[in-house]
C-alpha cells in the first residue's frame, strides 16, 4: 500500500505567491532521555533535555539533565540514528552548556538557597566523559556562552529570585552579575574571573537584574538580557558596560488572553506588554534578536530586533502566535499568561542563509526565519518539536539542527522527554501535514477527532471536548500540499455555540448536513448521543441512547458515526459493564424505524494501558475501524486499521445475545507514524475513506496540553 504524505511550504513565503521551497528543514530523528542512563539505573525516573550544544566536528550533542543532576551526550555521527553516550554527573543542577572543540563548559548550579546562591563552572570532554576542572562561579549560573574566538567564556550569573517570596517579585538579594573568564588551550583561567556589575541600569528594580541569557558576537562584545528587569545589556570582555537600554512594551491585538474559554479566540488585545526578554542572540555584530517569553508583568508572545545602541529594527508582534495557531500548535490553555511563549532560540547560517530558529515553549513547536534582513524577518517552516522546546543548536557543517525538550511525562504514563534531530534537506518540508494558511480568516485549530471524505472531495473533521465551548467541523482540501483547512463551521443550538457535547465522530447525511457522535460523560453531564446538524452547523436533532444500551455505561463512549444502508453505526471505544471481556460495541441507529441495535467486535488484549476504537467508516462491501492502544513512544503496538464484511453488520436488538462480527487487518500504522521522525503518537482518532478508495488518517493533538501539538494527517490506498 503506498503511502502519500503532505508537505509544508513557507506560511509567508506561500502568502507572497512563491514556489515550493528547494531546501527545508525536517526532522530525521529522535533521542529519548532514558536511553542514555546506564544498566541498571531506575529508567522510570524523571530526566530532562534542557540546554543543548555540539563539538566542533558536529558529532556529539551535549545537553544538560537538571532532574538526574548530569550531561548527557548523543552521538550523532549518523544522525538518523543517535546513539547514546551515556551521562557524566556534575554533581549539581546543570543550567547551560557551551563546547569549544571537545570540552563542554558547563554551568552548574550548587544553591542551598535563593539567599545563599552558589554555582561552578564544570569543563567536561564530550566524548570521553572525563571532568577536566572546575572553577568556582561565586553564584547560581543561568546561560553561558563562548567567545567565537574561544578567548573566553561569559555566564549569566542569575541568583534567581524566590517566586514564593515577596510576591514572588524582584528585589531579592544577593543581586547577579555576569561571570567572564579567560579560555587557554580549551580549559577555563578560573583565577581570570571577573563578575561584571550590571546593577544601576534598569528602570525595574535596578539594584537586582538577575541576568537571563548572554550571547557573544564576532566582536567580542557580549549581550546579556535581564528578564525580570525587561532590559538588555551590551558588555565588553573586561565587562565594563558598552550600551544598555529597555526591551521596552508591546501593544498586542488580535491575541486570545483568556484561557477558560476552550476556545481560541483571537480577538483580545494587551496594551503596553512588557516584553521581558529571555533569549538573546547576536544577528551581526550590531544587530540582536530577543526572545519575549515573559515573566513577571510580561511577556510579548514574539520576538524583536534590535540594534546594540537600543534602535528599534524589526517587531513581531502576534504574528508568531498567529503562524502557530494556522498549524494546530496554540496552547490554549496558556492564553491568559504568555500564550505560546517564545523562550530560547539559536542562529546560523545554512547555504548562505542566516536563520533564526524561534523555540515556542508551551506552542512546542520552531519557527524557521529566514534573518537575511533584520528588518523582515520572513517564516520559512514550522518544525514540530518534542514537548517544550528549551534549547536549539545549528551545526550548519552537517546541515543539522538540534533542539532539547524538557518536559518528561513519565510519571503520568506519557512521552518521555527528547532531542529532535532536523536536517536540512532538498524539497519541501514534511511538516505540517494540515494548516489553516491561506484561510479567508484566521483559524485556530486542534484536537481534530472524527473525520468523514464528502461528497465533494473535501475531508470534514470535528474538534472534541478540549475545545467545548467552540465545537467545530473543519473543512479540509485536501488537494494542496499540505492540506488547508479553509472553513471553521460552529456547531451551534439556538444560535449560539452548542454546548455539553464531546464530539469524537461526523459522518455525512447525503442532503449538505452531518450526523456527529458524542461521546459521553455522566459526571459532566454530556450525554452519549448522536446529533443531526444542517449545511449551517445548527443542531437540528438530538438521539440519546436508550435505556437498553445504556446499561453499565461508561465515559468511553462514542469514537466515530457512519451511514451504511440508511442505518448510522457508531462505535464504542471500549467495553461497557455489560460487555464480555475483549468485545466492545458497534451501535446502530435505523433512521427509518428508529430503532436500536449492535453488534460486538473483538478488540485486542493490551500488555501495557487500554485498546480501544477511535472512528469507525463504511465504504463499499466494508466497514473499516481504527484499532489503537492508549501508549506512546517505543510503548506503542497496536495503530492498526482493521475491516468488517458489511454482510455481518446485522445488528440484535439491545439486551440481546450480540454476535459478533469478524476482522482483517488493513494496515499496521506505526510505521507510518515514525515517518516524521519523532516519537509515535498515541492518538490516531480520524479515518475518511474517499470515493476512489484513498485512505486518510489523522491523530488528535489533545490542544497541545501535555503533548507536542502534533497532528498528522495522510493517505494510502489498497493495492
Amino acid at each position: 500500500m503506498p503511502i502519500r504524505t503532505l508537505c509544508l511550504t513557507s506560511v509567508l513565503a506561500l502568502s507572497a505567491g512563491a514556489a515550493l521551497a528547494d531546501t527545508s528543514f525536517n526532522r530525521i530523528a529522535s533521542f529519548a532521555t532514558p536511553l542514555n542512563m546506564a544498566e541498571g539505573e531506575d529508567k522510570a525516573r524523571t530526566s530532562s533535555a534542557e540546554i543543548i550544544s555540539a563539538t566542533e566536528d558536529g558529532m556529539v550533542l551535549v545537553y544538560t539533565d537538571s532532574p538526574l543532576g548530569v550531561v548527557g551526550r548523543i552521538d550523532i555521527s549518523d544522525p538518523a540514528a543517535p546513539k547514546p553516550l551515556g551521562n557524566v554527573a556534575v554533581d549539581g543542577e546543570p543550567t547551560s552548556v557551551t563546547v569549544l572543540g571537545n570540552h563542554a563548559f558547563v554551568g552548574v548550579n550548587t544553591s542551598e538557597s535563593f539567599t545563599n546562591p552558589s554555582g561552578k563552572l564544570v569543563v567536561l570532554d564530550a566524548v570521553s566523559g572525563e571532568i577536566a576542572q572546575e572553577c568556582d562561579l561565586g553564584g547560581q549560573p543561568d546561560s553561558s556562552a563562548l567567545a567565537k574566538d574561544g578567548s573566553f567564556v561569559a555566564v549569566a550569573i542569575e541568583n534567581e529570585r524566590d517566586e514564593d517570596a515577596g510576591d514572588g517579585r524582584v528585589p531579592q538579594m544577593p543581586a547577579g552579575y555576569v561571570a567572564i573568564l579567560d579560555v587557554v588551550d580549551g580549559l577555563a583561567v578560573c583565577d581570570s574571573l571577573v563578575k561584571a556589575d550590571v546593577t544601576g541600569l534598569a528602570e525595574v528594580a535596578p539594584e537586582d537584574p538577575e541576568p537571563e541569557f548572554v550571547d557573544v558576537n564576532e566582536a567580542g562584545e557580549i549581550v546579556v538580557t535581564l528578564q525580570e528587569n525587561n532590559h538588555i545589556v551590551v558588555l565588553n570582555k573586561a565587562g565594563e558596560v558598552q550600551s544598555h537600554f529597555s526591551a521596552g512594551a508591546v501593544d498586542l491585538t488580535e491575541i486570545d488572553t483568556t484561557d477558560e474559554r476552550g476556545a481560541i479566540t483571537f480577538t483580545d488585545s494587551q496594551d503596553a506588554r512588557p516584553r521581558e526578554p529571555d533569549a538573546v542572540q547576536w544577528i551581526d555584530s550590531d544587530t540582536l534578536v530577543i526572545a519575549n517569553e515573559g515573566d513577571m508583568d510580561g511577556g510579548a508572545r514574539g520576538f524583536t530586533v534590535f540594534k546594540k545602541d537600543g534602535t528599534l529594527v524589526h517587531e513581531s508582534g502576534a504574528s508568531f502566535e498567529h503562524a502557530v495557531a494556522m498549524v494546530g500548535h496554540y496552547p490554549d490553555k496558556r492564553s491568559d499568561a504568555k500564550g505560546v511563549e517564545p523562550e530560547g532560540m539559536e542562529l546560523g547560517t545554512f547555504d548562505g542563509v542566516p536563520y533564526m530558529f524561534l523555540l515556542a515553549e508551551r506552542a512546542s513547536v520552531v519557527g524557521v526565519y529566514d534573518m537575511t534582513d533584520p528588518a523582515a524577518p520572513v517564516l520559512k517552516q514550522m518544525l514540530p518539536s518534542g514537548i517544550s522546546p528549551e534549547g536549539a543548536i545549528a551545526i550548519p557543517e552537517r546541515g543539522l539542527v538540534a533542539t532539547a525538550n524538557e518536559v518528561d511525562l513519565v510519571e503520568d504514563g506519557g512521552v518521555r522527554a527528547h532531542v529532535m534531530i532536523y536536517e536540512l534537506q532538498d524539497g519541501a518540508p514534511a511538516y505540517p501535514t494540515v494548516t489553516s494558511e491561506g484561510a479567508d480568516e484566521l483559524i485556530g485549530w486542534g484536537a481534530n477527532s472524527g473525520m468523514v471524505a464528502g461528497e465533494d472531495g473535501m475531508l470534514y473533521a470535528v474538534n472534541d471536548s478540549f475545545f467545548a465551548y467552540q465545537p467545530t467541523i473543519f473543512t479540509i482540501d485536501v488537494s494542496e500540499q499540505p492540506a488547508r483547512i479553509t472553513k471553521a463551521l460552529p456547531v451551534t443550538r439556538g444560535g449560539h455555540p452548542a454546548q455539553k457535547l464531546d464530539m469524537e465522530g461526523i459522518t455525512t447525511d447525503g442532503e449538505g448536513g452531518f450526523w456527529i457522535a458524542s461521546e459521553g460523560d455522566a459526571a459532566k453531564l454530556v450525554p452519549h448521543a448522536i446529533y443531526h446538524v444542517n449545511a449551517e452547523g445548527e443542531i437540528e436533532k438530538e438521539i440519546g441512547l436508550p435505556e437498553a444500551l445504556l446499561e453499565g455505561q461508561k465515559r468511553f463512549g462514542f469514537e466515530g458515526i457512519t451511514l451504511l444502508d440508511g442505518t448510522l453505526w457508531m462505535a464504542v471505544q471500549r467495553e461497557w459493564g455489560n460487555d464480555p471481556a475483549g468485545h466492545v460495541k458497534l451501535i446502530s441507529y435505523n433512521l427509518e424505524s428508529e430503532e436500536w441495535g449492535a453488534v460486538h467486535y473483538p478488540i485486542a488484549t493490551a500488555e501495557t494501558g487500554w485498546v480501544g476504537l477511535s472512528d469507525i467508516v463504511a465504504h463499499g462491501d466494508q466497514v473499516y475501524v481504527v484499532e489503537r492502544d492508549n501508549q506512546i513512544g517505543d510503548a506503542a503496538k497496536i495503530k492498526k486499521i482493521y475491516s468488517v464484511p458489511a454482510a455481518e453488520m446485522v445488528p440484535a436488538a439491545p439486551g440481546s445475545e450480540l454476535p459478533v462480527v469478524t476482522k482483517t487487518e488493513v494496515r499496521d500504522l506505526i510505521p507510518d507514524l515514525k515517518g516524521w521522525g519523532g516519537y509515535v503518537v498515541d492518538k490516531v482518532e480520524g479515518l475518511a475513506i474517499t470515493a476512489d478508495g484513498t485512505f486518510w488518517v489523522s491523530t488528535d493533538n489533545d490542544g497541545t496540553d501535555d503533548s507536542s501539538g502534533e497532528t498528522f494527517l495522510w493517505s494510502f490506498t489498497q493495492d
